[in-house]
């Protein structure tokens, strides 16, 4: 959003004004179609808990999902919405490339969406926004692939300072981006308001509403005396949704992610450079750093955030390595060794292991088991241990993705 009238509009306001608007489309995304994203694809006051992103479900894809979630009108509600949908389309061959780069991200930002009730147009919203680009924040402006404001990070419980910026931690801004949206729904009743508020600031939408009423159904894109760039915020994003309803009718193919591609948070056990995890991980350092932005000196830091975003095949590698280097440092350590206690050889803390790591009674070829606790879903443990939903099934011998509490499950194959 514009940040001078952001602040005027935020200041008599305190709290609630400051869980207003993120930004506007930013400088650097053209108007014909959205700038490509990366190659590949990836926040925190109070750290959200280490977990894994849940792979997709093993039935469908995410195209399918998004359309299954979405509660806004389609291609022909509005000629403007028709018209940036083509816009978009352009070059075909580009616009699926820059699909293709985004959609590990996207594919996550569905999943958070779909978690909170949100309308599944708003997990597009990270495209109108930045092309789902990791945008670094600069004085005062907005950042990450969500623009957030500096004041309204701090109000949703990001971190933001010199070491780190928790707008362009993926898990936990895409969380917080969806819990605001949620409650703007919850207030308003409408999500075409909804996306006004995210855009405008919450104050201005509520103004409006007091003094207009709610919108009708039609026309899609209401009547209402906005600026420009905020009817045509909600006008792309119905256009990027229209595009998701009716590739066939803009010439494009829809590209898939392999379950191996979808993206998980990794538990840290302690700090390190993101060059060693990248290594451990056998992945390129700049798809790491993409995926894990908000850590802006190079250092995966725990006390910031106790997660790494990396795609399955690369967060199993990384996992094990963690406790092949766990095993080594061990099996090193003599009664006389010169190491600190917690030291290996390596110069890393090994004390702090993964919570998937064998007991010192337990078998390195044994099967982790967990004890279902009370709130606790299919979904979640699938996130907690970096496997799918799918396979939790298989293991278990369950049907559905129904769990009680006290229920003993096995959470990862035997090795």
């Amino acid at each position: 959003m514009n940040s001078h009238l952001y602040a005027k509009r935020l200041l008599p306001l305190a709290l609630s004004a400051l869980l207003a608007a993120c930004a506007t489309t930013p400088p650097t995304h053209p108007e014909p179609a959205p700038p490509p994203p990366p190659v590949a694809s990836a926040a925190v006051g109070a750290t959200p808990p280490a977990a894994a992103a849940a792979p997709a479900p093993e039935a469908g894809n995410v195209w399918d999902r998004l359309r299954g979630s979405f509660a806004m009108a389609d291609c022909d509600a509005d000629p403007a919405v028709l018209a940036w949908a083509r816009r978009y389309t352009r070059s075909p061959q580009r616009f699926e490339e820059e699909v293709r780069a985004a959609l590990p991200k996207l594919t996550y930002v569905q999943q958070v969406a779909a978690e909170h009730d949100v309308a599944g147009e708003f997990a597009l919203l990270p495209w109108i926004e930045s092309g789902f680009r990791p945008i670094p924040g600069r004085r005062g402006r907005p950042a990450g692939m969500w623009q957030i404001m500096p004041a309204t990070a701090t109000a949703m419980g990001l971190r933001v300072d010199r070491h780190y910026d928790g707008r362009l931690d993926v898990q936990a801004s895409a969380d917080a981006v969806m819990k605001l949206l949620s409650r703007y729904h919850e207030q308003f009743h409408d999500w075409r308001v909804t996306d006004y508020a995210y855009n405008a600031g919450e104050f201005w939408a509520r103004k409006l509403v007091e003094q207009h009423g709610l919108p009708p159904e039609t026309p899609v894109i209401p009547r209402w005396p906005v600026r420009r760039i905020t009817r045509e915020h909600l006008t792309k994003l119905l256009a990027m949704a229209c595009v998701v309803r009716e590739p066939d009718r803009f010439h494009v193919s829809l590209p898939t992610l392999t379950p191996s591609q979808h993206l998980v948070s990794v538990p840290l056990p302690h700090s390190m450079p993101l060059a060693r995890a990248a290594d451990r991980a056998g992945m390129p350092l700049d798809q790491l750093k993409n995926l894990n932005a908000a850590f802006r000196n190079d250092i995966a830091d725990t006390s910031a955030a106790s997660y790494l975003m990396m795609p399955v095949n690369h967060a199993r590698q990384f996992r094990d390595a963690l406790l092949d280097q766990a095993a080594t440092a061990s099996a090193d350590r003599l009664p006389d060794a010169t190491l600190q206690p917690g030291i290996g050889a390596s110069g890393d803390d090994v004390t702090a292991i993964p919570v998937d790591t064998p007991s010192p009674r337990q078998s390195p070829a044994s099967v982790r088991m967990h004890r279902v606790k009370s709130g606790e879903s299919l979904w979640q443990l699938a996130r907690h241990y970096s496997v799918s939903v799918g396979e939790l099934q298989r293991w278990n011998h369950l049907r559905g993705q129904s769990i009680k509490p006290g229920q003993v499950l096995k959470v990862s194959a035997s090795r």
